[in-house]
């Protein structure tokens, strides 16, 4: 009996990756052990650690572990590590393209202000892009949490890169908190500057979260969007106006939204044909990175190689990747699937 095709060498493109997120553990662990930061035995011994965020205390402990994690990033050499880090890893996932997600204002004070910071990410970005030989862009993300006008200083800053290597505006963090439509006017600048509109919505709360992400923030892409599935006229929508998910099997699983991962409403979505692109989300703290979110997908859900194949190419459709990346890729998911599962030895 033939081997599945390895998921590793799917090309895709990588949609969904928040920056401290997608530090390795042992990067953390190190960086930790330089400067005497006391780790959490949830991100020690006790890593990856059981988190739920169903609940206001729940996302509380998981934004204070992601707040932990972000406090060992200290110095230049620090970030360049982890974006070079998180390009090898999305390579060695058959990553083609990668759009890392980072919301500038959590790291100014220790790096001298939301520019300064976002000049360094951005070469940081071109470096790991050249030894990588990953495409790589960078989505400016605002939090939920603080105030709609520090959203639109944030605006106006991807705004000033677009075209530079900052390819969107997304909206991050708890969407339970604030209201999605009072940021309409940070979204607005990033419109007008041709920027890619992806808000977070749809995971923690349902379809009426994406439908105000739809309306007052003009989304072209949402990070999550899963619980489209549940309003079959939302998401018939959603199909029709091009709107591709950010899908994130593993943390909607850890944080609560699902039971378990034959839950994760995936063949709802594509059978709909809506768009979906699989990602990662924070590795750091879910334990899965890239390839690991494709090849749950396929065991809980028994999708056949020819599914996985379309969602490697939709994923890379989704993408702000310039059109000689995405052919290049688009033709090695069709070679990817022609070569035939390979013979066990």
């Amino acid at each position: 009996m033939s081997e599945p095709r390895d998921l590793r060498t799917l090309p895709k493109a990588h949609l969904h990756l928040h920056f401290t997120g997608s530090m390795r553990h042992q990067t953390l662990l190190e960086l930790a052990e330089r400067d005497g930061v006391v780790l959490p035995d949830s991100l020690v011994s006790e890593w990856p650690p059981q988190l739920r965020a169903t609940d206001e205390k729940g996302w509380f402990r998981f934004q204070r572990l992601y707040d932990v994690a972000r406090s060992v990033l200290r110095t230049e050499s620090d970030v360049r590590r982890l974006v070079l880090e998180a390009a090898e890893d999305d390579v060695r996932d058959g990553g083609r393209w990668l759009e890392i997600q980072v919301d500038p204002s959590g790291y100014a004070a220790r790096f001298g202000g939301i520019t300064a910071f976002t000049d360094l990410v951005l070469d940081a970005v071109r470096d790991a892009s050249r030894a990588t030989g990953l495409g790589m862009a960078v989505v400016i993300a605002a939090n939920r949490t603080r105030h709609p006008l520090d959203a639109r200083t944030l605006a106006r800053l991807a705004a000033q890169y677009a075209g530079r290597g900052v390819v969107g505006f997304g909206l991050s963090n708890d969407e339970r908190r604030g209201s999605t439509a009072d940021f309409g006017g940070a979204f607005a600048i990033a419109e007008r500057a041709g920027l890619l509109l992806a808000p977070h919505g749809g995971e923690l709360l349902g379809p009426d979260s994406i439908r105000t992400c739809l309306d007052a923030l003009h989304a072209g892409r949402l990070g999550h969007g899963v619980r489209a599935a549940e309003d079959p006229a939302l998401l018939e929508r959603i199909v029709e106006a091009g709107v591709a998910l950010e899908v994130c099997p593993v943390s909607n699983v850890a944080l609560g939204v699902y039971s378990d991962l034959t839950s994760v409403p995936l063949p709802t979505l594509m059978a709909a044909g809506a768009t979906v692109a699989l990602g990662a989300d924070d590795p750091l703290l879910f334990g899965s990175q890239l390839a690991a979110q494709y090849a749950t997908m396929r065991a809980a859900h028994e999708l056949d190689d020819a599914a996985l194949a379309e969602l490697g190419r939709m994923s890379l459709r989704a993408s702000c990747a310039p059109s000689d990346v995405l052919a290049a890729a688009l033709a090695d998911v069709d070679a990817w699937l022609a070569a035939g599962p390979t013979d066990p030895a």
